[in-house]
């Protein structure tokens, strides 16, 4: 599916995972992504998780947003961020379309910027895990220090898939979600 042409969401560009310095452009181009979105689905939560909304925690480069669609609204939520021009992650470790991601990028200050949304229903555990954790790091620089260590680890390793990326990575984040509980 192609955006619609008066979207400014462009096509994924797919590549390998690296761990790429944080841009402090990055909540801007959040801000902007939310305020596109919030409109199309009323009573959606929409919020800026990851790497790129931690500040000086260098990553992929991704703009990650948790949407949180309003209970029973998983099929409106998906047409609506399709609408958008957003393209469904169909790739050998995409997440299912019961819990979706959507991807797509736009344009910033001459960058063109990747963006992962994902969709996630109001009562699912995830939603509390992506706070806690986003937040963990927000209030600590040493832990920020130990992730980045942790991504260069994995890439130095030579996992620089996406979903293997993301899986190599699960028991830090594991361990910092249990830690603050």
């Amino acid at each position: 599916m192609s955006a619609p042409t008066d979207s400014p969401i462009l096509p994924y560009d797919v590549r390998p995972a690296a761990v790429l310095p944080w841009d402090p452009r990055s909540p801007e181009v959040a801000r902007r992504l939310i305020a596109l979105i919030e409109p199309v689905i009323p009573g959606a939560t929409i919020e800026h998780i990851g790497s790129t909304a931690i500040p000086d925690c260098d990553g992929k480069g991704v703009i990650d947003l948790m949407l949180v669609y309003p209970a029973g609204g998983l099929a409106a939520a998906k047409a609506a961020v399709d609408g958008l021009g957003f393209q469904r992650w169909e790739a050998p470790g995409a997440h299912p379309d019961t819990r979706p991601v959507r991807i797509g990028a736009i344009e910033y200050d001459g960058t063109l910027f990747r963006a992962h949304v994902h969709l996630l229903a109001p009562d699912a555990p995830e939603v509390e895990q992506q706070r806690q954790f986003r937040d963990r790091l927000r209030a600590d620089p040493k832990l920020v220090a130990d992730y980045v260590a942790t991504k260069r680890s994995i890439i130095a390793r030579g996992i620089t898939w996406g979903p293997s990326f993301g899986e190599a990575k699960s028991d830090f984040i594991r361990r910092v979600r249990e830690e603050g509980s």
